[in-house]
């Protein structure tokens, strides 16, 4: 437990919340490893950022109550949920126990009192115990879930707060924590997990609720396209709630060095395709259904016709010019929209980027290294100016140590079954005896559910036996577009320690910054190489269709060899390879 942070976080009290204190905690346990981060940005970078520097931009922590440690102990204790909790019963299972579950009167009067004094929809956000001790991320394998917040019923409002901090808690032990827990060597009741009540900021907009932008900014850029250095960092926006980055959905990512600079797109048209076409928003309209186990219960999503409806792309898109084949920044001219941020990027009276590169620099002194942060952003809709950042999180990051040399020439030798010039990581690793595949030739998109789902099984046999493998995918790992690759969760592939994708020509190769799903990558030191259809990189699948498979079905095989393979991967250059054993 981090008991001096634990300790810095006061207690709620209804007289004082809002006004002087702007996060609190109910219970006397760990707040987890979220929590910890909002405090460092209350306590440690909002006091070192000087807002005259930048006048008409303020940047604030929104309201947050933290649910302690000790309430989820005490709620799984005094409902007798530790045999569910530890079963192998489906989540749905555990889901609808931990909603059967009565919280203590004490822990009712006061979610009842915050919601007198937190007016907006709220986010209600796993806050990790482990991710704190270990300092580890574990973002993503957790369920989060935003509600309204604005019935005029308070016991409606109250039921659905109460129905989104037990789906939390419940989330604890689905099926993809579990087994991430497990192939990390993790016990499976070491998890206690608080939990974050706080504020979404926004501003409604005919029944929906959500920011001008949601940001990730990330102080070293493990994905530089050419241009760009990776100690230089890369900010990635999207229009609407953040869900859209962390699902890896189309975003428009950029070097704050090089905010203007031409987008890495082979064409104008592949622009038009590969940007955000809708976004994600609070449902603050007429009161959606109450379905306690659905994250997204209520959400919706728009398109991008409908933010131009509310004012909310003045400053956020271009328009396509068909006579020239070009985009021109803003929306003053009919066309089709580009969310590419060009008019907030290019204007000098918006210093969203100086900012961003500001709390990004303080971030990085305060976590004594590389840092992850994520804000949401509000803009005037007439001139841009005033605009609010509300500061969401703060993550350390890991970033690369010693070089494994990988040389030109050694991508073409004979024995290589994997080759990249296009890696992400550092190191190498001679103990992988396990290839799990994805068969090309069988590849069918109208499948890759079921692809996830063998992938699953497959993990879960790799975790049973301790054993850690090489995955082989086509197009993107963890998409949440079955048209661009296999939608699977980190827990479906958590036994992996290398990542291949091997990209599709009708599908984007840029990867998803910011997105849960390579977070984990990076936090569990995963090896990543991208093998592109057009490009120098190889995969050489009769090799592997040669050895003789544990198991297989028409769309996955897993094969296991003798000898270990030998993986490099080359930071500064970006090559990598996979080399077989075999004389």
């Amino acid at each position: 437990m981090n008991s001096t942070v634990d300790t810095k976080v006061p207690r709620f009290d209804p007289e004082t919340f809002g006004s002087e204190i702007r996060i609190a905690r109910i219970g006397t346990g760990s707040v987890g490893g979220k929590a910890v981060g909002l405090c460092q940005i209350r306590d440690e970078i909002l006091p070192r950022f000087d807002g005259a520097e930048f006048e008409g931009v303020t940047v604030d922590v929104p309201l947050a109550v933290v649910v302690a440690t000790d309430v989820f102990n005490e709620f799984v204790e005094r409902n007798r949920l530790w045999d569910l909790a530890l079963s192998d019963e489906p989540d749905t299972e555990k889901a609808h126990g931990f909603q059967r579950g009565e919280l203590p009167e004490e822990i009712r009067e006061k979610l009842r009192a915050l919601l007198g004094l937190m007016v907006n929809p709220l986010a209600i956000r796993p806050s990790s115990y482990l991710e704190d001790i270990q300092k580890r991320a574990f973002a993503g394998i957790y369920t989060s879930k935003m509600i309204p917040n604005t019935e005029e019923r308070a016991e409606t409002r109250y039921r659905r707060l109460a129905g989104a901090l037990k789906l939390a808690w419940a989330s604890t032990f689905f099926e993809g924590a579990m087994v991430s827990r497990r192939a990390s060597g993790i016990e499976l009741d070491a998890e206690k997990m608080a939990v974050i009540i706080q504020e979404v900021t926004g501003e409604r907009h005919d029944g929906r609720f959500y920011p001008t932008i949601s940001a990730v900014a990330r102080s070293y850029n493990h994905y530089p396209v050419p241009g760009n250095e990776r100690e230089d960092g890369v900010v990635t926006l999207a229009l609407g709630l953040g869900k859209s980055i962390t699902d890896g959905d189309h975003v428009w990512s950029y070097s704050p060095h090089r905010a203007t600079a031409p987008p890495p797109f082979k064409s104008t048209g592949d622009l038009l395709k590969y940007t955000q076409n809708s976004f994600w928003a609070i449902n603050v309209g007429d009161p959606p259904p109450a379905d306690p186990l659905r994250e997204t219960a209520c959400l919706v999503r728009q398109g991008i016709k409908d933010a131009e409806a509310d004012g909310t792309l003045r400053f956020l898109a271009s328009t396509y010019d068909a006579a020239s084949d070009r985009l021109r920044s803003g929306i003053g001219e009919p066309g089709p929209r580009a969310l590419t941020f060009a008019p907030l990027l290019e204007a000098r009276g918006l210093p969203f980027t100086p900012v961003v590169e500001k709390l990004l620099e303080i971030s990085c002194n305060v976590v004594n290294g590389e840092a992850e942060v994520e804000f949401a952003a509000i803009l005037d809709r007439e001139n841009g100016m005033p605009m609010h950042l509300a500061f969401l999180q703060l993550r350390p990051m890991l970033t690369p140590g010693e070089r494994s040399p990988v040389e030109d020439g050694d991508l073409d030798d004979a024995s290589i079954v994997v080759a990249s010039d296009n890696c992400l990581g550092h190191g190498s690793r001679d103990d992988l005896t396990d290839v799990v595949y994805l068969r090309p030739q069988y590849f069918d998109r109208g499948q890759t559910r079921m692809m996830a789902s063998e992938l699953d099984a497959v993990n879960r046999g790799l975790v049973e036996e301790g054993r850690h493998g090489i995955f082989i995918g086509l197009g993107r790992w963890g998409t949440t577009d079955d048209r661009f690759g296999v939608p699977v969760k980190w827990g479906q592939i958590s036994a992996a320690r290398v990542i291949v994708e091997a990209t599709m020509p009708d599908a984007p190769t840029n990867l998803s910054h910011g997105t849960h799903f390579f977070h984990r990558l990076l936090s569990n030191q995963v090896l990543y190489m991208s093998v592109e259809h057009d490009g120098r990189g190889r995969i050489d699948y009769d090799w592997l269709d040669g050895q003789e498979s544990v198991w297989e079905s028409r769309n996955v095989r897993h094969v296991r060899v003798e000898s270990p393979f030998e993986v490099r991967i080359d930071c500064a250059t970006r090559r990598g390879l996979i080399r077989h054993g075999e004389e």
